[in-house]
């Protein structure tokens, strides 16, 4: 506690001073880490996300007019980089099997987010985290598939929390709007920790405000412009272009929802892999 407590100290003194991925066809099967099946009915250990609520309040932007979150990466100092890295190592030593559904839900994706951003920050200055290399992944590929990680005795990379993990144990296809890769192009990070208490509406606000984005849904011209998660993940949409229709018009504003009522124009996908950036770029 006196550690964390020190990191705590460190963030606030910093204060004061202050396109295509790993092809998801390539990632691993969708086929779950038996071992996290295991979890409390209910109380148990809440898991003290403090730090990464004031990082994020901190380095996240989200003041910026078309609607994406940015990190300032550029702003964080040494010790709260460092202290980032620290406390994605005390996630790391949690007994998560100890711990109940709601809050394995939680520590599960802020584990992703702040990981992530360590990451970038490790790397810092880059265009795009596919620019992010590691020994034995081919280069373009991103971090997602370095094992980076050691939870309960199992070295994971980010892939294998998303597609290992989450996707298969908790069967939400709301998990891809909880999750940042970096990017311009996917849901935003969200501003507080996932918790216990605030996954529900974290995750159904996440799904809404993407779809409800430029990144997430467009019509132009009878064309449905939408985000390559839906076409890389379809099978968690239904599997079909009916199930994805169905989950975008269920949370789109309802000027396009009318529009998308026997839709039967074309859909084409696309992604923005530009880093999510506060700086202003070129």
């Amino acid at each position: 506690m006196r550690i964390y407590n020190l990191f705590l100290a460190l963030m606030y003194l910093g204060l004061a001073n202050s396109p295509i991925k790993a092809d998801p066809a390539a990632t691993p099967a969708h086929q779950g880490f038996d071992k996290w099946i295991a979890h409390r009915d209910s109380g148990g250990k809440r898991v003290d996300h403090g730090y990464w609520r004031a990082f994020l309040a901190a380095y996240l932007d989200t003041t910026w007019a078309d609607g994406i979150h940015r990190v300032r990466y550029g702003r964080v100092p040494k010790p709260n980089r460092a202290a980032l890295e620290n406390y994605v190592a005390s996630l790391q030593s949690e007994a998560v099997s100890a711990l109940n559904r709601r809050e394995q839900l939680a520590y599960w994706i802020n584990l992703y987010n702040a990981m992530t951003v360590a990451v970038v920050l490790k790397a810092y200055p880059v265009a795009t985290i596919l620019d992010i290399k590691y020994p034995d992944i081919p280069p373009g590929k991103g971090p997602w598939d370095a094992r980076i990680m050691k939870v309960e005795g199992s070295e994971l990379s980010l892939n294998d929390i998303e597609h290992r993990i989450l996707r298969p144990l908790w069967k939400d296809n709301r998990i891809h709007f909880a999750l940042n890769c970096a990017s311009l192009g996917c849901p935003n990070l969200a501003p507080e920790p996932y918790s216990a208490h605030n996954a529900e509406r974290l995750l159904e606000k996440g799904a809404e405000t993407f779809v409800q984005s430029p990144s997430g849904s467009s019509l132009t011209g009878g064309t449905l412009f939408l985000s390559s998660i839906f076409d890389w993940y379809k099978e968690d949409f239904g599997g079909d272009r009916k199930g994805v229709l169905a989950f975008v018009s269920r949370r789109a504003e309802p000027k396009l929802r009318n529009k998308l009522r026997g839709f039967s124009g074309q859909i084409e996908y696309r992604y923005d892999w530009k880093l999510n950036d506060a700086a202003p770029g070129p």
